[in-house]
């Protein structure tokens, strides 16, 4: 069988790598253009370009994917992983066994484009991946394979999507093999339960700390590696790299209730957060534990100090 492989991020690439390893026939990569650099820094390639360009594999990166594109390849499917475009129906089409999809949740649930980190806003207990086959609408294609893990209260989202991708990879390959030898079932999803994962915006890491301490854990693990929950200390953009619930102190909501070597502890809409690392837009941006903000920061953060939602 020949196969065509979309995909863009890291976790796209952790299945491209397992397909490779597992010798299925990939003949054609298709990736996003590389990304600007910073600062007038020379473009950056996705982590599936690397891949392909490391195993000479025939690579495309169009703006806008069309038929075209991929006729030329001849290929009986498209395996698509977090490409990060919405296909037509003459793409969707163009493969004899058409176009099938790597989503990180358990469909019907979390359709579209981030139910990782929406599971772990919600707080939701379980999670998953389910290989399903392409149709024109937002990831509404019946269901090949679905498998299901449990999100801990630890997860972020680096570390879910870690654990993701290792189980989708493993689905995925049992997928393609059933699909060659004709033995693939697919099952159409339920309407019941269906909700949508919209795009993560930069506005909502901003703390607001009127929210429970739950919800504002739940924030800061969503948001990690990006785009990172922050709030402001007087005209200071503070990022939250790191927290856990501690319900044992009290005052207003944003308020530093105590600085200790586990942490700053900061009052809630309910309960209490503790936040065990930090980081200030100061010296060297460094990572700063409690520790670290007690020997060299006490001037910033001490008890009576409050984070605030804006810039002051």
């Amino acid at each position: 069988m020949k196969v065509l492989f979309a995909g863009t991020p890291e976790f796209a690439a952790r299945h491209l790598i397992g397909l490779l390893s597992s010798h299925i026939n990939i003949v054609g990569i298709i990736t996003q253009p590389d990304k600007p650099g910073k600062r007038g820094k020379k473009p950056i390639p996705s982590a599936v370009k690397l891949i392909a360009v490391d195993h000479d594999i025939p690579l495309i990166q169009p703006r806008r994917l069309v038929r075209d594109d991929i006729s030329a390849f001849q290929a009986d499917l498209l395996v698509v992983v977090a490409y990060g475009q919405i296909l037509k129906s003459d793409v969707l089409k163009t493969p004899g066994l058409g176009c099938i999809n790597v989503h990180g949740s358990l469909l019907p649930r979390w359709r579209g484009a981030a139910p990782i980190q929406r599971a772990i806003l919600a707080g939701d207990h379980e999670t998953g991946v389910c290989i399903m086959q392409m149709d024109e609408g937002l990831d509404t294609g019946d269901v090949l394979s679905s498998r299901s893990m449990p999100i801990t209260p630890e997860d972020t989202t680096l570390s879910l999507s870690s654990r993701l991708a290792t189980l989708g990879t493993d689905a995925l390959v049992e997928t393609i093999h059933a699909l060659a030898n004709g033995t693939a079932i697919a099952l159409s999803q339920p309407e019941q339960g269906a909700c949508y994962a919209h795009k993560i915006t930069k506005r909502e890491a901003n703390c607001d700390w009127q929210l429970s301490c739950e919800e504002i854990d739940r924030k800061i693990r969503a948001f990690t590696p990006e785009p990172i929950c922050y709030t402001f200390l007087g005209d200071l953009r503070v990022k939250l790299l790191q927290a856990c619930c501690d319900n044992h102190e009290t005052g207003s909501p944003g308020e530093i209730t105590a600085v200790t070597r586990q942490g700053v502890t900061v009052a809630c809409g309910t309960g209490s957060l503790l936040i065990q690392r930090l980081q200030l837009p100061l010296g060297k941006g460094s990572s700063l534990s409690g520790a670290d903000i007690l020997n060299a920061r006490s001037d910033l953060m001490h008890a009576g100090v409050v984070f605030k939602s804006s810039p002051t």
